[in-house]
């Protein structure tokens, strides 16, 4: 299995864009990555952006962000309210979003939802992610859901019993809202980081999966 790093730029800090379709997505699908990220590039310049909310759930999603990125030197963070369930329906204002989007962030890595994802909302933030970003790493994160789309994903970042930990605290702490759903368990979250640890020999059995469908190797 070959590792691959970020390599930090000389003139500039990383950049890294994190992008949702509703309040929790980020945290689910790249929560640890996210903190082993901030632990390792403790200059980074941080974007996240989440594209559905209501009220109740754009409250959570805004103390989500802020908490999980709390030592980020710099960050930027949105919450939009684009209809949930009807991204397909709106998908000129969200293409426009994203277009401005480009104007004011170059990221080094993009996080991004996972192109087969059976949720129509998450199929959208994915294509125009790709459609917006030509020249970017990007990686797609994955989302356990009813629909049962959990595929092969190659890129894996290994994690930690603790990170996971934390991860798993951090996303039961702050999106109650989601209790309710039978799939929102602590056993959820942390059967795919098990199993995805297994899938990639990983030391301290837990990892994150991502689907990396364009990776330019520079030798």
């Amino acid at each position: 299995m070959l590792k691959w790093q970020l390599e930090e730029q000389k003139n500039r800090p990383l950049t890294i864009l994190c992008l949702g379709a509703h309040s929790d997505d980020i945290e689910i699908g790249c929560g640890g990555t996210v903190l082993k990220l901030l632990h390792e590039y403790d200059n980074a310049v941080w974007y996240w952006v989440v594209f559905s909310a209501n009220p109740k759930r754009k409250e959570e999603a805004a103390k989500s962000a802020r908490a999980i990125l709390r030592h980020a030197k710099e960050k930027y963070i949105v919450i939009n309210d684009f209809r949930d369930g009807y991204f397909p329906y709106n998908g000129a204002p969200i293409k426009d979003y994203f277009e401005s989007l480009k104007q004011i962030c170059s990221p080094d890595v993009i996080f991004t939802h996972y192109r087969h994802d059976l949720h129509q909302d998450h199929r959208i933030v994915s294509d125009l992610t790709w459609n917006t970003f030509r020249d970017h790493i990007i990686l797609e994160y994955e989302s356990p859901k009813y629909d049962g789309d959990m595929g092969s994903p190659d890129v894996f970042v290994h994690l930690d019993e603790a990170v996971c930990k934390r991860k798993i605290r951090h996303i039961m702490t702050h999106f109650s809202s989601q209790a309710h759903h039978h799939w929102f368990t602590e056993e959820t979250f942390r059967s795919i980081l098990r199993l995805r640890g297994i899938e990639s020999n990983a030391p301290a059995k837990y990892a994150e999966a991502f689907y990396g469908r364009k990776v330019i190797w520079g030798l």
